[in-house]
């Protein structure tokens, strides 16, 4: 009560890699209904292993948010000394209840001490570590904020205010769309085979720059042809894909693919298959890909975003 007066509804209780676009689409439905009522804001308990996609699929589903959206979990169960579950609860209804912004996002341990959480934009989140109370990462993006001794400091100076109209709803999401990483000596009959499915877009996380080997070029042509959306991120998580840069990059570009900037991959997945929900004419396609929603994608990186090696001198 110190903090906010709380309702609770259980509308799944599934483990979060179970989860499907379906899900996605429910919740932003339930969500988009209790922002029209008067409260602060919705907090949503989720697993920690795709958090990640549910909160970028939020991102693009609930348009002009009115109030904070917030996703939080643990990774370590309440029945452990080590548990982070209370840090990070409590500290996601410090966000509901004062935070400036109306923005959907990812609310956890900022270290492995109960000292503070922080607050991930949900478009920029990334599980980083399979086990750490600190394991979500801010990428290409600074955090939004911070929430110390129940007190909540801004760390940027854009976002999205409260108080819009109340969230336009558009939470479909065609599940025809692959998410595939690319590795050296990849056969390039694994994307004839998605073309053949029938599949209506592909997301390839390309190496460096958002680079594949010659011979599946020809390939990503033919889906092209076809209709088929082909987007390229970097599987190297941080930086930003460049197709201008190499040979290999004008090819891509010629055949047809998209590339995405510094747009996470799994946040370019989920992007693609909203896009798609919409619609299938890939110019039309290209050019939402490449429209801002949900501060997913920015024209520059930023190195100060990079981690060190080190955090201390040798």
């Amino acid at each position: 009560r110190e903090i906010a007066t709380i309702e609770t509804i259980q509308l799944y209780n599934i483990f979060s890699e179970d989860m499907t676009p379906e899900n996605w689409s429910k919740i932003a439905e339930l969500v988009a209904e209790l922002l029209q009522s008067d409260i602060e804001g919705v907090v949503i308990a989720h697993g920690t292993d795709t958090m990640g996609y549910t909160a970028a699929a939020l991102s693009f589903a609930l348009c002009n948010l009115n109030s904070p959206v917030i996703l939080v979990g643990a990774q370590r169960s309440s029945d452990r000394p080590s548990t982070d579950t209370a840090l990070n609860l409590i500290s996601s209804l410090v966000v509901a209840t004062k935070a400036p912004f109306a923005e959907v996002v990812i609310t956890m341990h900022a270290s492995v001490e109960d000292n503070y959480a922080v607050v991930h934009r949900g478009t920029r989140a990334r599980k980083m570590h399979t086990s750490r109370r600190d394991a979500f990462r801010s990428i290409n993006s600074p955090p939004l904020a911070i929430v110390k001794d129940r007190e909540l400091k801004l760390l940027v100076d854009e976002y999205k205010p409260r108080g819009g109209e109340g969230p336009l709803l558009i939470n479909k999401f065609d599940d025809k769309v692959a998410l595939i990483k690319f590795y050296p000596g990849m056969d390039p009959e694994l994307i004839d085979i998605l073309v053949d499915k029938g599949y209506h877009g592909i997301v390839i996380e390309g190496t460096g720059l958002g680079h594949v080997r010659g011979p599946l070029v020809k390939s990503i042509e033919r889906g092209v042809e076809e209709g088929i959306a082909v987007v390229m991120a970097s599987q190297c998580i941080w930086g930003r894909v460049n197709l201008n840069v190499y040979r290999r990059g004008v090819e891509l570009l010629r055949a047809g693919v998209i590339p995405v900037g510094d747009m996470l991959a799994e946040t370019a997945f989920v992007k693609l298959m909203w896009v798609l929900a919409q619609t299938r004419d890939l110019k039309e396609v290209r050019k939402k890909m490449l429209t801002c929603y949900a501060y997913e994608i920015s024209e520059r990186s930023l190195y100060e975003y990079y981690p060190p090696v080190l955090h201390f001198a040798p």
